[in-house]
Parts: C-alpha cells; structure tokens; sequence
C-alpha cells in the first residue's frame, strides 16, 4: 500500500487551493522531486523484486482523469501547472499557452500534442504492488499532482514509452536523464513500490548523470 494516502491527497488538495488562490501553480514542473542523494538513499531501500500479476492488469484499474477543482480534471491541472501563459475555456480547455516537453526537448502549443505521462506507468505500478491496493488508493496514485508523477509530453513520445521502465526505456535527452531516475525512485518509494534488478541497475547509471 502507499506510505501515506492522506498525504498524498493532502497534497493535492493544497496545489488546488493554491490554484484557486493565485491562478497559476508555484511550480512549472511536478514538485517533490528528490535530490541526487536523497534519491541514491530511496533507491538503495527499496525492495528488490521481479513482477508479477501482469496478467491481471486493467487500466480501468486506475481511475482517472478525476475532477479536481471546479471544470478541471487532473490532466487540465496538469497542463496548467506545466504550461506556458495557459489560458483555459469555461470547460478548463486550454485556448492557449505552450508546453515544454523535457522527453525529448519539443515545444508544443497544440494541446492535443500534449500528453500526460505516469512517470511510473500505471501497469508498471500494478505490476510492482499495486495489484494489492484498494481502487481508492490507486485513483490517488493514478491522480498525484503532490509529487512528481504526472509529466507533460509529447504524446508520441509517451506513447513510446508505454508501460516500459528504465531498463527498457528512457527519454531520448540524456541531459534529462538524472531527473527522470530521480523522479522514478520518488514515485517508487512513496507508494512502497518495488524495483526489479534490471530497473534498478538502470536507475543507478541514470543517476551517474546527475
């Protein structure tokens, strides 16, 4: 189960005030994301494991998007949070505003262009405990705005990327290579997730970037 749910929502449920308040999110990027030691210290506690329950995976599973503030669903959130001078219709549609994909380095200002990647895939996630979650505790976890989970990309890239981890898959610019492992090991560590040997070797020569 995830370390703290209540945080979590917690969390989100202040990134909304927060939003409500100024207009605008504190961060341009997903927050909470781990220093380069605090990063190495969670990776090395996490348990190592190989997968399992692949063949019980649903992303139906996982609900989301949710409603998160007003007309608003996570994802709108997110390219608001993410975004560019983002401006949005009375349904929360962006009508204008750019994105800046950290993937692979693309600008974009369609939002159909935009996806909104799981940084540890959803069925990556069910593969590495939350097969035995509650449906609530996996629509927290499909819905975080609280931490670095959710990621605004170029939706071929993410598509890309599927449900692979580190060792089968990483963004094409190295230099975004330290982040991306020390986000990963945030979203694995936060909800109790486990790592695999291969991913986590992979996480270790990613963060040899940093």
């Amino acid at each position: 189960m995830p370390r703290t749910i209540r945080a979590a929502v917690a969390a989100t449920a202040a990134l909304v005030v927060s939003l409500a308040v100024t207009g605008v999110p504190a961060e341009a990027t997903p927050p909470n994301i781990p220093a380069y030691s605090t990063a190495v210290s969670r990776l090395n506690s996490l348990t190592v494991a190989a997968e399992s329950h692949q063949t019980t995976y649903s992303r139906d599973l996982f609900p989301h998007w949710i409603t998160i503030s007003g007309a608003c669903n996570t994802r709108e959130e997110v390219l608001k949070r993410d975004g560019t001078n983002v401006k949005v219709d009375s349904s929360c549609y962006p009508t204008s505003g750019s994105w800046y994909s950290p993937y692979d380095g693309a600008t974009w200002t369609n939002p159909a262009d935009i996806d909104i990647d799981h940084m540890v895939p959803l069925a990556e996630a069910w593969r590495s405990g939350a097969w035995a979650w509650t449906t609530s505790a996996r629509q927290t976890y499909a819905n975080d705005l609280g931490g670095p989970e959710l990621w605004a990309v170029t939706d071929s890239v993410n598509q890309a990327k599927g449900d692979k981890d580190p060792a089968k898959w990483k963004p094409s610019r190295t230099a975004f290579h330290c982040t991306y492992a020390r986000a990963w090991i945030q979203a694995k560590w936060y909800y109790n997730l486990s790592v695999d040997s291969a991913e986590k070797s992979a996480l270790n020569t990613m963060l040899g970037t940093c």
